[in-house]
């Protein structure tokens, strides 16, 4: 497995090792003892598997108690995949980082606790799965604007096209009103 730090602390991108050949491929997406001798030594509660046609985005999502770090990837598709920064103490406070994960890459993110997630299906459709640390609490879910100006997110959206969006998602705030971490 090939660990690649990003330019937000703690946040990785993790390239499992492929076994292909012929038939098809083979490929181990969870290992508690690899993973913690790459320094994630994790504990997963809950897995979480969506289905999303081209253009919806989903997020900026985080939960302010009860936050769920996340283990993320495609397994159907291609995603733009985005996390911000929300600690309020951190030097890449209201930063984001956004990385292309497809079916074909197999390329997988660690979202660790402190940051808002989201993503952009660029593909026909796209199925998304991903490990969770703690379980889902509504009353403590957050959603921060896609579009937020003071973010800056470059989203692969075509010129003059919409985003199709949850109502939840299109209520989202800006980062200014956001609840942050500390």
């Amino acid at each position: 497995m090939n660990i690649i730090e990003t330019e937000l602390p703690g946040v990785v991108i993790i390239e499992p090792r492929v076994f292909g050949d012929a038939r098809g491929f083979f490929v181990e997406t969870w290992n508690a003892r690899a993973f913690a001798q790459c320094g994630l030594d994790l504990k997963f509660v809950q897995d979480n598997h969506s289905k999303s046609v081209q253009g919806t985005l989903r997020g900026l999502h985080y939960q302010i108690k009860q936050p769920q770090c996340k283990l993320v990837r495609v397994t159907a598709g291609e995603v733009f995949d985005v996390v911000v920064d929300i600690r309020k103490s951190s030097p890449t406070f209201g930063k984001w980082f956004g990385v292309v994960l497809s079916a074909e890459n197999k390329r997988m993110l660690w979202v660790p606790m402190g940051f808002a997630h989201g993503f952009y299906v660029t593909s026909e459709s796209a199925e998304f799965m991903y490990k969770c640390t703690d379980y889902y609490a509504p009353e403590h879910e957050r959603c921060i604007r896609w579009n937020d100006p003071d973010l800056g997110i470059d989203w692969p959206i075509a010129q003059g096209q919409a985003p199709l969006l949850s109502e939840k998602d299109s209520k989202g705030v800006d980062l200014q009103q956001a609840s942050y971490f500390p």
